[in-house]
């Protein structure tokens, strides 16, 4: 498509911008696919496509078509302005069957020709043999169209009506003074190409057979329902194709308009204005919205509520405190601490390489969200996906909470990886506590040696031996210094390395949350805010597209 709008670009005038409204629209029609009505989207595409197509042919030619019911003279006049007897003349319906062409200057025509779908025994060229006049310069580059009566009883008729009115450069509707108010003109036809005026003609034909005194009023009649379709300013011009009254003031405008090379042009914006301002209601005409930090936090929060990041974090801060006491604590007491269990190991957390391998990396026991959790899950997700499409075509709107909601059936498994590969940085005890524990072994070893000492001159006391000196230290016996030092400093030294160890439980903990939320975050990001921003990228993209194409 885009080669076909750059080849167009060159073969429309320099200053028109049809291509990029085209390209523009096929842009819209393409981020609205699966967002809104189907039947809108396809007629953007096709118009898109028809334009694009147009444009790729003949810029010399201008396609006129005179469209008509049966009995209104469309044959008389498409003969009046060929001087060419090329379409029967009837009175019974359906009278013409297939639309006819009548091209002056065939040069470059051919593939315009094709493009019609007009065969090549409905084609006629003004300066062939088979002309009956000489060439009319005046008309050169029109390809004049009779069409089939848009009232035939044949289905096929009208199908070929429909889509040739939607071909033609320029459209000339010929009116009977019998039929011109017949409402399935009007509603079928005239009305709704209200858009198109400025390539429209209305011709009232026979109007020969109404009386002279009556003429005037009967083209200010057809003048007012033209009005009432939202056609002001079409030209109506009275003729009689039968006795030539008009027909040369109705080839003059033909030619003038032709002349212009305006009409061609004018037709493909006013297709592809009609097809953006019908997409534009669909999608609505709001900004594009941005996504709220707020509600994003407010999404993150309730997601780590469901994925047990409070129990997560107090597991921490408690196996925290278990590791760093046992390191600091005096080691008679902190061994029986052993028996209790980490709280990380019950969740199945930092277990190391070994333990993944048995739980499985991606597993862990945290407890499943309740349905309170779950609940404010779903409120937080509607709330964010609400607020965007707030201003939005209902459409649009619904396709916002679609995608928001599209990937949360796996959410449980994926908040559960996100916790389970999130380094909680708890397995480790922090390098003081080596310290410490190194301390706490080197006291009560000190005790071991003073109980030790104690023991031996109490057996050598008691068993009538030489005591050996005793050293003291500020009149203190020495084993009596290393026992009650290593206890007592083993004590103290573990009590202030508790107040330590809250401190660093709690930091660490702090930390962890950090860690676990932004993990959350991420998974929010991904299950939630992406999809969100995608249909947001879309419904920007549309109108990028349709403001290209309404300018």
């Amino acid at each position: 498509m885009t080669s076909l709008l750059e080849g167009a670009k060159k073969l429309v005038t320099r200053s028109s911008d049809v291509g990029a409204r085209v390209d523009g629209l096929e842009r819209a029609a393409a981020g609205a696919r699966g967002r809104v009505d189907d039947e809108v989207v396809d007629h953007a595409d096709a118009v898109a496509a028809r334009a694009a197509g147009r444009l790729k042919l003949s810029a010399d030619h201008t396609v006129v078509a005179l469209a008509g019911a049966t009995g209104s003279g469309k044959s008389s006049t498409f003969n009046a302005l060929s001087g060419l007897e090329l379409s029967a003349v009837g009175v019974r319906r359906p009278t013409t069957s297939w639309a006819t062409a009548c091209v002056w200057g065939k040069e470059g025509a051919e593939e315009l020709l094709e493009w019609l779908g007009i065969p090549a025994r409905h084609q006629v060229t003004r300066d062939s043999m088979l002309s009956s006049a000489d060439e009319d310069d005046e008309l050169r580059g029109v390809v004049l169209l009779d069409l089939p009566d848009h009232d035939s009883t044949e289905v096929s008729h009208h199908l070929e009506v429909d889509r040739l009115v939607q071909l033609a450069d320029m459209l000339v509707w010929v009116l009977d003074p019998q039929k011109y108010a017949d409402a399935a003109i009007h509603e079928r036809f005239l009305r709704p190409l209200a858009s198109h005026r400025d390539v429209m003609l209305v011709v009232l034909n026979h109007i020969d057979s109404v009386p002279e005194n009556r003429r005037a009023s009967m083209v200010e009649d057809v003048r007012r329902l033209l009005d009432a379709d939202g056609l002001a300013g079409v030209p109506v011009l009275p003729i009689s194709a039968r006795h030539g009254w008009g027909v040369d003031e109705l080839r003059g405008m033909v030619a003038k308009r032709v002349a212009e090379k305006k009409v061609t042009r004018s037709r493909l914006e006013a297709d592809v204005r009609a097809a953006a301002e019908r997409l534009q209601e669909a999608t609505g005409s709001g900004r594009t919205p941005t996504l709220s930090k707020e509600r994003v936090a407010a999404l993150d929060d309730a997601f780590a509520d469901a994925a047990g990041v409070p129990t997560v974090v107090k597991a921490v801060e408690d196996s925290t405190r278990m590791r760093a006491n046992r390191a600091t604590g005096w080691p008679v007491t902190a061994w029986f601490s052993r028996l209790k269990p980490d709280p990380l190991k019950r969740l199945h957390l930092d277990l190391g390489a070994a333990g993944k391998e048995l739980t499985g990396a991606a597993r862990t026991s945290v407890p499943k969200a309740t349905g309170v959790q779950r609940a404010r899950v779903d409120t937080e997700v509607r709330a964010l996906a609400d607020q965007v499409g707030e201003g939005m075509a209902p459409s649009w709107a619904q396709a916002v909470r679609a995608a928001s909601v599209s990937r949360l059936p796996d959410l449980g498994d994926r908040l559960d990886r996100a916790v389970a590969s999130t380094d909680l940085g708890a397995d480790r005890i922090p390098a003081w506590a080596g310290l410490v524990k190194v301390l706490q072994y080197v006291l009560i070893i000190s005790a071991l040696v003073g109980a030790g000492w104690l023991a031996l001159l109490a057996f050598g006391s008691y068993a009538r031996l030489p005591e050996p000196p005793t050293p003291e230290v500020w009149q203190f016996p020495v084993p009596t210094l290393l026992l009650l030092g290593g206890i007592g400093l083993g004590l103290l030294l573990a009590l202030v390395c508790r107040w330590l160890v809250s401190l660093t439980a709690r930091a660490r903990a702090r930390r962890a949350d950090k860690r676990l939320r932004d993990a959350i975050s991420e998974v929010s990001q991904e299950m939630v805010v992406t999809p969100i921003q995608a249909e947001l990228a879309s419904y920007a993209e549309v109108r990028d597209g349709l403001a290209a194409a309404l300018r």
